[in-house]
């Protein structure tokens, strides 16, 4: 059996075809390295038994010495690629020799480093031709070789010169390109302003331009200035302006129910922003709806916490109002619709409850009333405080974080916070006759922020 070693063959199982190299062979077994399983390469050697063996042919028997200097034989079957039933590799033969109707032949490589191109005419030298000459027509694998037998190009073979293509690219160039699109460098020339000016240049610095659409006249100097999110300048106003501007709108038929309703109205769309609008107030949400308390002072800005307290409940918040007296007749009035709604409300601070959502304040006026207690509760509590139209100095002992006033602002304290103002919807003819010249700020809000101009 040791003559067929090194001899390649083809045997033919119950299952499966191998073909492969014999490496040892006994009577009982034949062991074959570099096999292939219906083509398929194997991962290792193959062990086939005799008598699995159904037939077997000799297809070739490897030489044991060199056949010359460019000669090498072809005897592996080749892989099959997928989606293929056969091998495809041009001009071999190794698919014809497993049949046994065929050798495989030899093919020609240069010898030496050039056996896959020639450096000067990149010329690709190998044997296999993707026409045969002899029939005039392409033959199988003719693709596989147009593309993937093409040499490589030998420029890719050369060392590129870093220093030499750096010493092209002009770094300072490019660098002053850059810095001369940025307005925070500028060179020198530019930064020296020249000491005399010709006669047909300005020599006049440009401010910016003061949006102010709002003037008080007779006002005394000293008083704040505020100014929107869109730079409106909007001036303060003193007590008596204010309480002229509320004489003149009780006779044009702006009394104050009519202010009442529509402070409340804006309390309550930046309540319901501040408690976390439609995230917060979603049927949808199974959390629990947020709780408000309301403290009300016997005054009109009681009842407009009372009248606040009222719009809530109407979007579902749950309101509790604290009020410290039932007898104001500002109070009676909108204590009586609130009580429509079925909420709470208390005149005894231990019914208050620890936590809640937001605290909103309307106790006092320009009467600057203590309320020791209540305040206490208030700072205990720790929730955010919103006041309705608190005093200029604040609300005694109690530190706000939000307030909202009507029409136009008075020079407030820190204490009174982010100050936010409301339109009352009064007209130009009511501010005439005060005598301030008035150009809405409001825009597209019904309530917006006013920022303190320092």
């Amino acid at each position: 059996m040791s003559q067929w070693i090194g001899s390649a063959v083809s045997i033919k199982c119950a299952e499966c075809t191998y073909q492969g190299e014999i490496i040892n062979a006994t009577n009982a077994s034949i062991i074959l390295s570099k096999a292939f399983c219906d083509g398929k390469p194997c991962i290792s050697d193959v062990t086939v038994l005799a008598n699995e063996i159904n037939d077997l042919k000799i297809i070739e028997k490897q030489p044991t010495e060199k056949v010359g200097n460019s000669t090498v034989p072809l005897a592996k079957p080749v892989a099959k690629r997928a989606g293929r039933t056969h091998s495809t590799s041009e001009n071999s033969s190794t698919s014809k020799a497993f049949n046994g109707s065929a050798k495989s032949k030899p093919i020609d490589i240069q010898g030496g480093h050039d056996r896959n191109y020639n450096e000067g005419s990149n010329s690709y030298k190998n044997s296999y031709k993707s026409r045969d000459k002899s029939k005039g027509k392409w033959v199988k694998g003719w693709k596989d070789e147009e593309c993937f037998g093409s040499p490589l190009d030998t420029s890719l073979l050369k060392e590129f010169d870093f220093e030499k293509n750096l010493a092209l690219f002009n770094k300072q160039k490019v660098f002053d390109e850059i810095n001369s699109q940025r307005p925070d460098i500028k060179n020198a020339d530019q930064q020296k302003r020249p000491t005399k000016y010709r006669h047909d240049e300005n020599i006049i610095a440009t401010v910016p331009t003061a949006f102010r659409q709002i003037v008080v006249q007779g006002e005394e100097e000293g008083g704040y200035e505020y100014f929107t999110d869109d730079g409106l300048i909007v001036p303060s106003i003193s007590l008596n302006t204010r309480n002229q501007l509320w004489d003149v709108a009780d006779r044009m038929g702006f009394g104050w129910e009519r202010r009442t309703e529509l402070m409340g109205r804006a309390t309550t769309e930046m309540a319901v922003h501040l408690l976390g609008g439609a995230h917060r107030l979603n049927p949808h949400n199974t959390h629990q709806f947020p709780v408000v308390v309301v403290i009300c002072g016997p005054n009109r800005q009681g009842a407009m916490g009372i009248n606040t307290a009222r719009h809530l409940s109407s979007q579902g918040v749950k309101t509790i109002v604290y009020t410290v007296s039932h007898d104001s007749t500002y109070v009676k009035q909108e204590l009586s619709l609130y009580k429509l709604t079925k909420n709470k409300y208390t005149s005894n601070i231990a019914s208050l409850p620890i936590k809640t959502d937001l605290i909103i304040v309307a106790l006092c006026d320009e009467d600057m009333i203590v309320y020791s207690e209540l305040s206490e509760w208030i700072t205990n509590n720790k929730a955010p405080i919103l006041s309705i139209d608190p005093p200029v100095a604040g609300t005694p002992g109690i530190s706000s974080k939000f307030s909202i006033v009507p029409v136009l602002p008075q020079s407030y304290s820190p204490e009174n916070g982010k100050i936010y103002l409301c339109n009352l919807g009064f007209p130009l003819e009511l501010f005439a006759l005060v005598g301030i010249k008035y150009k809405s700020p409001f825009g597209p809000k019904f309530v917006i922020p006013l920022h303190l101009q320092t």
